[in-house]
């Protein structure tokens, strides 16, 4: 097939150079000149304006976004959409909420484009391993990426889904994703009760790869714990710090809005939230109660005396 991909991130320049390995003719475009010609190397048609792009591709059209979610995307759709003709797709691949991708297509409607949603799983290792595709869109338009979807999955036939109309690819993805803050929490308290057994000298990397075979707990998360604990036990170049995605969060609002328990979900969520909080005033407060209702000692911060 023949298709533009705008936005040569790192995941969206990854999905261009598989394309392209599989024989796709693969138009890039990206904001900056510079991000475009990396991947010349690679086959990938470069185009350096949003004219370009359509200029080079034969009707009707598909140009596949993969900017990052909210603003970003919302501008660029709506860049492209006046410069598109009827009968064009537009691809959303972007972590978008699942409701703004649902807005987007009753927008392009009024240019006679189609749209489709597709959530897309795999980070930095789809190039390879390809990556996981959960497409919202009407029958007939998802049968026309199909190709594309094919060759950035795994296997033709493994690793994508057509789940829905517009909305359900982002739905699933947003869903996808409040399942991955819950597992890899899971991990990083399991792995602390590890270390904080200090008698028994626990070799945490050794665990690690221990589990990746015949343990219901394996998992390509758990292989990518084995790699990094290899290198460095304890971590201690990593500040403690986890950012979160939009996607938690709109998981755990989704669960309040349907009435669906999803604590595990949610409170992975909250302990990213914890994890961000530099002054830590919960805690403060915690430690002054006890001590105003009880008398228990309260641990003072030192300061740096020098003037």
């Amino acid at each position: 097939m023949q298709l533009a991909i705008v936005g040569l991130g790192r995941m969206g320049g990854n999905m261009a150079r598989r394309l392209v390995a599989r024989g796709h003719q693969v138009v890039g475009y990206s904001r900056t000149r510079a991000t475009v010609e990396e991947y010349i190397p690679y086959g990938v048609a470069p185009a350096y304006t949003p004219q370009e792009v359509v200029q080079q591709l034969t009707p009707p059209r598909v140009v596949w976004f993969m900017y990052p979610a909210g603003e970003p995307t919302e501008s660029a759709i709506f860049e492209f959409a006046p410069l598109l003709q009827a009968g064009d797709l537009i691809v959303n691949g972007a972590n978008s909420f699942y409701k703004d991708s649902i807005r987007y297509a009753e927008r392009l409607r009024e240019y006679g484009l189609h749209f489709a949603d597709v959530g897309v799983s795999g980070g930095v290792w789809g190039l390879e391993n390809g990556y996981g595709l959960m497409a919202g869109g009407d029958p007939e338009v998802i049968a026309r990426i199909e190709p594309i979807l094919r060759d950035l999955a795994p296997a033709p036939d493994k690793g994508w889904v057509h789940v829905g109309p517009v909305g359900a690819g982002h739905y699933a993805k947003m869903i996808h994703n409040g399942i991955e803050y819950a597992i890899m929490q899971a991990y990083a308290e399991g792995f602390e009760l590890l270390r904080r057994k200090e008698e028994f000298g626990i070799d945490l990397a050794a665990v690690a790869e221990a589990w990746r075979h015949g343990t219901v707990i394996r998992s390509w998360l758990l292989d990518l714990i084995a790699g990094f604990l290899k290198d460095d036990q304890r971590l201690s170049e990593i500040a403690p710090y986890v950012a979160d995605s939009g996607e938690g969060r709109w998981t755990a609002h989704e669960a309040i809005d349907l009435g669906a328990p999803a604590p595990l979900m949610t409170l992975a969520l909250h302990e990213r939230f914890r994890s961000q909080d530099a002054e830590g005033f919960q805690y403060r407060f915690l430690a002054q109660l006890r001590n105003a209702f009880g008398g228990h000692a309260v641990k003072k911060l030192e300061h740096d005396s020098q003037p």
